[in-house]
Parts: C-alpha cells; structure tokens; sequence
C-alpha cells in the first residue's frame, strides 16, 4: 500500500514520520476513520468537516484546504486501488521539541492511509456478540470533549485492554456518574419499549457518522428515536442492543456482563436496520 504524507507516496515499508512529531510524542493531533465501499469513499464531507471541528477545538491550524485534503484522499484511494476498505486520515500538531508547548511546531503533517479492515470476525455480525463494562471510565467532557477525534486514545485503550482480559471483543464505557456513555471504539443503542434510544453528546458520547445514519433510518422506518441518559440496568433488560461505528457498522450485541440481551440473539429491529444501511452504503 502507499501512504500520503505531505504531498507525497511513499511504500507502507517506508512510511514514517520524525520521532520529534507531537503527534508521536503527545498524540497531539487530530483523525477520521473512513469506509470505502464499492469505490465510494463512503460520507467524506462528513467526515472532513468533523476532522477540521476537531482541528479547531485544540488550536491546530489545518494545512490544506478542505478541498484539498478531499483530494488527497480521493488520490489516495486511487493510488491503492481499493474497491472496499478503510481510510485513516490524520493531521498531526508537526515537529516540535521534547516540551509540550505548541509553538514550537512549525507545520502540521497530513498523513492518509488506504487498507483494508475486519473490526469484529463475520460471525458475531450474524450471531451477536458479548462484551462486558469496563472499569476504565470515560474521559469527563470538561477534561477532554469526545466530540474531538485526538490521536490520545489511551481512555479507549485501557477500556478495550479490559475487554481482550475478559475474553470478549468490545467493553462498555460509563461516565463518571455511572450512566452508559459508548464503547471503546462504538456508538450503542438499546431497543426497548418500542423505543431506540441511544446516550446524548452532552454526557461523553461521541457523534459518530455511522449513529447519525442510524438514527436518520431508524426514523424513516417509523421507529421512535431518542438521545436518552440511562445506566446499565436500561441495557440489561433491553430487548436488542447494538453498537455502531465507522469500523464496526452496525453489529448485534446478545450479552452484557454475563446477561442475555431479550432472547440471546440478535433481534428484529437491529437486522431491520442493518439491512437499510447496506443499501444506503452499496454493501453486498
């Protein structure tokens, strides 16, 4: 594969950046995750707008145009080819020095990469997966916003760590007031008293893309939508639950901390849902 970084290709073997980049030292930068599907970079103005948000919320002064780092990616994607895959665009604060003041970076960088990805095996999108809550509690809104996609993902990290320890793939998240925030890396929602309800911004939850189409599908098939604060008990007796995400897309989840979700497998409204969002992304 070839990765884009500042204007050129270079051979993944060969790809790299300085040990001095803030973006290495700090995780001081900025990214987007994006699908490709059937040569369709799937919501890329989306996704460019929410990076340069994110951009502007610590301060970093974006190096290209949004429409040239829509062709940088769109370039990128040419170059490798891809039919179906995942685009990692990042932004990174630049060289600077060992200190962490700012000003001593004097240009970001612009890193975008092309490859394929499988989050989750094929076989818990058909039969559903268990996860578990993670001690690790969500990083507090007004110590560091989720809605910034930083390259500081170690809070997500440590969840994730949990949930490998406790021999299933993705752990729930809680705020620090014990209300259900999101997963390691997903968006979730819970089915329940013909409601699908999904946590609110405001408390930690990321806006995902892919949560944002749900909910736009969910209302055109008639389901009551809602942004609610609720803890785990609302997960536990819920009657689906699902998890949603640039990467994941849409996947079943039948367990909770040991507790069967409605029968155990995957239910009604979450296959409904799946089904219209792979013909809203082309997905065979």
């Amino acid at each position: 594969m070839q990765v884009y970084i500042d204007g050129k290709f270079f051979p993944q073997s060969k790809a790299s950046i300085s040990v001095y980049d803030h973006g290495f030292l700090y995780g001081d930068g900025v990214f987007e995750g994006i699908r490709i599907y059937n040569n369709n970079i799937f919501m890329l103005d989306e996704h460019i707008n929410r990076l340069y948000d994110s951009a502007k919320a610590i301060k970093l002064k974006m190096p290209l145009s949004k429409t040239e780092l829509k062709n940088a990616v769109k370039q990128t994607h040419k170059v490798n080819g891809l039919k179906d895959g995942y685009i990692r665009l990042i932004v990174t604060r630049g060289i600077g020095d060992l200190g962490i003041d700012t000003r001593m970076c004097s240009k970001p960088s612009v890193i975008v990469i092309v490859d394929k990805i499988a989050l989750y095996p094929e076989k818990l999108y058909k039969d559903g997966m268990e996860i578990i809550t993670a001690s690790t509690q969500r990083t507090p809104v007004s110590a560091l916003n989720p809605q910034i996609k930083s390259m500081n993902y170690l809070n997500n990290i440590l969840a994730k760590i949990e949930a490998k320890n406790a021999g299933v793939n993705e752990a729930l998240m809680l705020n620090t007031s014990g209300n259900v925030v999101e997963c390691s890396g997903d968006n979730i929602f819970v089915y329940r008293n013909d409601i699908l309800i999904t946590p609110p911004t405001f408390i930690g939850a990321l806006d995902g893309v892919t949560r944002a189409i749900v909910k736009k599908i969910a209302e055109r098939e008639g389901l009551k939508v809602e942004e609610l604060i609720f803890s785990r008990h609302e997960v536990y007796t819920a009657d689906e639950c699902f998890l949603t995400g640039t990467a994941a897309e849409i996947i079943p989840v039948v367990k909770v901390d040991g507790r069967e979700i409605g029968n155990g497998k995957p239910g009604k409204i979450t296959k409904l849902l799946i089904n219209k969002f792979k013909k809203v992304t082309g997905e065979k």
